[in-house]
């Protein structure tokens, strides 16, 4: 394990998530899982979303994308909190949530609004 890369990438996954959902996650992992954990910061957080080729706010859009197209919306939740975070505006969103029901079906669009709804309202109420 590169600890330099694992560092970074427990930076990069807390300022997109947010410390306390990070903290709880790995104060969660066990013999089990831990590894798991391990390969999400070094690889993930610390590779991937530390490459400044794409600014972040990018890879937020593009993790919306990709997580509604492949229905996991547990994890589209999360990540819009992080895509707030990382500038992205409810204007933008809309606008991802329009592209994803042209290409990937009304039906999860429908869910996307939905779950953005339930987002914002968490968001407005200081519960991210």
């Amino acid at each position: 394990m590169d600890q330099a890369l694992r560092d970074k990438g427990i930076a990069n996954r807390k300022a997109v998530l947010g410390e306390d959902y990070v903290n709880r996650s790995m104060a969660s992992a066990d013999d089990f899982n831990r590894p798991f954990q391990d390969i999400l910061n070094e690889y993930c957080w610390g590779m991937i979303w530390s490459d400044e080729r794409l600014p972040r706010k990018t890879r937020s859009m593009l993790n919306l994308v990709m997580l509604a197209c492949l229905n996991r919306m547990h994890e589209w939740e999360l990540h819009l909190k992080g895509a707030l975070r990382n500038g992205v505006t409810k204007d933008e969103i809309q606008a991802i949530i329009h592209q994803i029901a042209v290409y990937a079906g009304v039906p999860l669009a429908v869910e996307c609004f939905r779950a953005a709804r339930k987002v914002f309202a968490e968001v407005e109420k200081g519960d991210s």
